[in-house]
């Protein structure tokens, strides 16, 4: 076949060179807007410079400004509604989110299923909630309330920190949410209504309370023997008070204001040994929260870890020393080695997230060395 004029004539070559010039220049464009774009995340994640050049990056970057139109939309779960401690301690945080010109809405909410629909729908922007709950929006962040994950306090200090450290800010995007800040929520404590139930042993045939929408605690009380009964989180604390159920796992600050008192009298107690450490946690929709202003909000989290502390400690030191029940050390050990097998398997189940478990470990043998996990790792 002869070859058309097209393909022999100048013309042919002229628009080839102008395909090639155009295609050059956007590669080129979309190198210069790349390296401008890295510049500008470089300067939002660089905690050394000040704040407001931070906070000018990141608004060129995302091209949000201060809106005085624009509300955010984030919903809170506290059992009280407006009258409870977590939504007074989120509305102490929107002071400081506000320095960022953005606006936010605090809207308190009683059931946290409810509120984690409306998250979903978008009825929020963002949604805090118990870390058990923000496990099913980020498996990463959700294993900081893993069981035995971190048995003192200054652990999750520790932990905390590097969730607000900008190296982990990658990890703080999953499945279209991003965490946006976490709060530590103090210890969490078995609660016993019989002071004989002091080993895992002996809370075989009594029945413990499981979470509605965590099938995974159903299986670990069966494991020992116990049967489990479901329950929902703001369910669970009245069964324990009115002796429908015989142990409770529960936040230690949770005390006073659950009343717990009453499912503990007249022959019950508390373990002094902590499952772990427990989290609330900022989740927002990554379509409306960009992660680069996500950032901040962790880092202002984090900033009022001492503070929300001190809220935790006044709850936690309303318990009387009556209910306390002492567990000698040579069980204690034994309780160490059950939670590390419960992490292993649900690790193994696709649970938790096995980074996580990992970064927990070496955080536990960085405050104690002489743990035996320290010199044979598994986690």
């Amino acid at each position: 076949m002869m070859p058309s004029v097209f393909q022999t004539s100048p013309l042919r070559h002229w628009v080839t060179q102008c395909l090639f010039l155009v295609t050059t220049a956007v590669l080129s464009c979309f190198s210069v807007l790349t390296w401008a774009s890295e510049d500008l995340r470089a300067t939002i994640y660089d905690q050394s410079l000040p704040l407001e050049e931070r906070v000018e990056a990141m608004q060129e970057l995302t091209g949000l400004e201060p809106e005085p139109d624009r509300i955010y939309r984030v919903c809170v779960w506290d059992i009280f509604g407006r009258s409870g401690p977590i939504y007074g301690a989120a509305q102490d945080q929107r002071r400081k989110i506000l320095q960022y010109g953005i606006n936010v809405e605090m809207v308190p909410y009683t059931s946290e299923s409810v509120m984690v629909e409306e998250l979903k729908s978008g009825t929020c922007d963002a949604a805090l909630m118990s870390g058990l709950r923000a496990r099913l929006f980020n498996q990463y962040t959700g294993t900081l309330d893993s069981i035995g994950g971190f048995p003192e306090r200054e652990q999750m200090r520790l932990g905390l920190q590097l969730m607000a450290d900008p190296r982990s800010a990658d990890r703080m995007v999953s499945n279209g949410y991003v965490v946006m800040g976490i709060a530590p929520a103090g210890a969490a404590h078995v609660f016993v209504n019989d002071r004989s139930i002091n080993t895992l042993a002996k809370a075989s045939g009594k029945r413990v309370v499981v979470l509605d929408y965590d099938p995974t605690q159903a299986e670990m009380i069966s494991g020992v023997g116990a049967t489990p009964v479901v329950a929902d989180i703001v369910n669970a604390p009245n069964m324990f008070n009115t002796g429908v159920v015989d142990v409770l796992a529960a936040p230690l600050a949770a005390y006073e204001v659950l009343e717990l008192h009453k499912g503990l009298e007249p022959d019950g107690g508390i373990i002094d040994l902590p499952l772990t450490h427990i989290t609330m946690q900022l989740i927002g929709r990554e379509e409306v929260i960009p992660n680069e202003l996500a950032q901040f909000v962790r880092e202002a989290f984090y900033q009022g870890f001492d503070e929300i502390i001190g809220r935790i400690r006044m709850e936690e030191d309303k318990v009387p020393d009556k209910w306390w029940i002492e567990i000698p050390a040579e069980d204690r050990r034994e309780y160490d080695t059950l939670m590390q097998q419960a992490r292993l398997e649900l690790r193994e189940q696709g649970y938790y997230s096995g980074d996580m478990l990992t970064l927990q470990r070496k955080i536990r043998c960085r405050t104690d060395g002489s743990r035996e996990e320290c010199s044979n790792p598994v986690e």
